[in-house]
């Protein structure tokens, strides 16, 4: 019963803050933190990562269609030029922001990055005039790049892709639909390489059930997340999250300061 509950609890933070402009992986750190949870395990966190995959598949199984059919489409080839910066910042420092991740020692300050950002962002919503078929091969590059950048783990890697789209004259609605797409690569990467480093070794001892609960609550909060933020870039304001961060990210900070992070 504990494992399925540690699922439950892990799978929906990831689904949830995948997608929302607040940090995933600085999210699961937390959680793991104040909840008293050890780390989940390379299986369980697999599983969870697929979880939100599906969500993505699920939203814009259409666009996804499309492009299986027409590879070489504008589209197809926009995500393809956004995965190849993303792919060479993420193999190149994998190790060294893996062993960021693991002490936690820049989640404050980053939390706060993240949010500035958004505010920022925020601001440029109603200036973006291009849509899908206006977005440059160089846009596309940029907003990779800065999905890239997002491996670090309290810089949100939805957050920051919207925001470089929007920087770049995106309207919000491409905006969003650009980043989620080029969020399945990014994340079918981060699968298929967890997978490998499960081959040969030790699987962590969870049940099946556990598995299959944190992989649904990761879909299920996946999908409603993604749902929501295009209804938040349609007619909201991600100033919100901004705050939300702010307030994290000076938590974890004050925390770290008493000796209690």
């Amino acid at each position: 019963m504990e494992d399925i509950l540690k699922a439950l609890i892990l799978g929906t933070i990831q689904g949830l803050t995948e997608f929302l402009p607040v940090s995933s992986t600085g999210h699961l750190l937390l959680g793991r933190k104040l909840l008293g949870l050890s780390e989940a395990g390379l299986f369980l966190d697999t599983m969870l990562h697929l979880g939100t995959l599906l969500a993505v598949v699920a939203v814009f199984w259409q666009d996804i269609v499309n492009m299986m059919k027409r590879p070489f489409s504008r589209l197809s080839l926009l995500i393809i030029a956004g995965t190849i910066p993303t792919a060479v910042i993420g193999l190149t420092f994998e190790d060294f922001f893996e062993n960021i991740s693991k002490t936690g020692v820049t989640v404050g300050w980053e939390f706060l990055a993240t949010g500035l950002i958004l505010w920022t962002a925020d601001n440029m919503k109603k200036k973006g005039r291009k849509n899908i078929e206006q977005i440059s091969f160089k846009d596309a590059f940029i907003v990779g790049a800065l999905q890239g950048a997002a491996i670090l783990p309290a810089i949100s890697r939805s957050g920051l892709t919207i925001a470089g789209a929007l920087f770049q004259g995106i309207n919000k609605q491409t905006a969003a639909r650009f980043s989620f797409l080029l969020s399945l690569p990014a994340i079918l990467g981060a699968v298929v390489l967890q997978s490998a480093k499960l081959v040969g070794g030790q699987a962590e001892s969870i049940g099946a059930v556990p598995l299959l609960v944190g992989t649904v609550a990761a879909a299920v909060a996946g999908y409603v997340a993604v749902k929501w933020m295009l209804a938040i870039l349609q007619r909201g304001s991600l100033k919100i999250f901004s705050v939300y961060v702010w307030i994290l990210g000076i938590g974890v900070l004050a925390a770290q300061m008493l000796g209690k992070f």
